[in-house]
């Protein structure tokens, strides 16, 4: 793999706030060298604190901005491994991922270590820049090994079925039935943290998840994705699974941070799948609901 240390060394020499720039191009080099090396996305020494740091002003500024993002009740996340268990907006521009990563990054400092679960494709595509800033492939090998360095993880059990949804479920939890994230955090014996948040459906006009046409093309077998969605936005109008890639509109993202549910504490020493599922996503929906009726007007927030 080329030594890409001399582009890190020189994006850092450089003055602010052309640094921050530097450090990004730099990184989006290393990516594609990365992915001519092998297939990343499972390396957790990619979270680079000073990656964060450097362009934090920049991408920080730009979420609060463009988005108007805003987290409530970050000091609600407790100190060590913890399970984030989101629902997930906005297509493959996840938005809410990004306020909520450069808002915990802002309150907690660069220096603490925070994972986000994402799919495999988003993990390893190179010229993102999001493993730096502690994003991993979607795995529960992954997830236990960012939970032995001490990190919260965020997690989307909804994945693809939820953050494609039709804009009218913008105020609807739909996790699918999904239980994978309560076996983990049972395993794990760490607390579940609700992440709540409104605004990302709003960033197109979502219009079908397109699950039979995914079955019809074999898309679930060959990428392990389930749907095959339209949604409308610019610059292109229409676009299937967001291709042509489409620039997201600047609806005000909104994220509540729930209290943190010590499963055992609750459901006793043996939880039920079942019964946790249904409390945490009825938690989640109340929350919900509770942001919707704050909004007036869509994309305004």
């Amino acid at each position: 793999m080329p030594d890409l240390n001399p582009l890190r060394r020189l994006a850092r020499s450089l003055p602010r706030p052309l640094d921050g720039f530097a450090e990004i191009g730099a990184n989006v080099a290393h990516e594609w060298a990365d992915l001519l090396n092998g297939m990343p996305g499972d390396d957790l020494d990619d979270w680079d604190p000073e990656y964060v740091r450097r362009t934090l002003p920049i991408l920080g500024t730009f979420f609060r901005t463009y988005f108007r993002g805003e987290v409530h009740g970050l000091d609600r996340i407790p100190d060590g491994p913890s399970l984030l268990v989101g629902n997930h907006s906005g297509g493959t521009m996840i938005a809410d991922t990004f306020v909520f990563a450069t808002c915990f990054y802002e309150r907690f400092g660069p220096e603490r270590r925070l994972h986000q679960l994402a799919h495999d494709i988003a993990a390893r595509l190179p010229g993102l820049g999001i493993r730096p800033w502690g994003t991993l492939r979607a795995s529960h090998d992954n997830a236990r090994r960012a939970f032995a360095k001490g990190a919260p993880v965020l997690v989307y059990p909804g994945g693809d079925w939820e953050t494609f949804r039709p804009s009218w479920h913008t105020d609807r939890i739909e996790f699918a039935d999904r239980k994978g994230f309560i076996d983990l955090a049972c395993e794990q014996n760490v607390p579940i943290v609700p992440v709540v948040s409104i605004g990302g459906q709003e960033t197109a006009l979502f219009l079908t998840r397109g699950q039979r046409a995914a079955r019809l093309v074999g898309l679930d077998r060959a990428a392990r994705i389930k749907v095959l969605p339209v949604s409308v936005g610019p610059p292109f109008g229409i676009s299937v699974l967001d291709l042509p890639p489409r620039m997201p509109l600047p609806a005000k993202i909104e994220i509540e941070v729930l209290p943190a549910i010590e499963l055992r504490e609750r459901f006793g020493e043996h939880p039920d799948p079942d019964e946790v599922y249904d409390e945490v996503t009825a938690e989640m929906q109340d929350a919900l609901d509770g942001l919707a009726s704050e909004r007036t007007m869509p994309v305004l927030g």
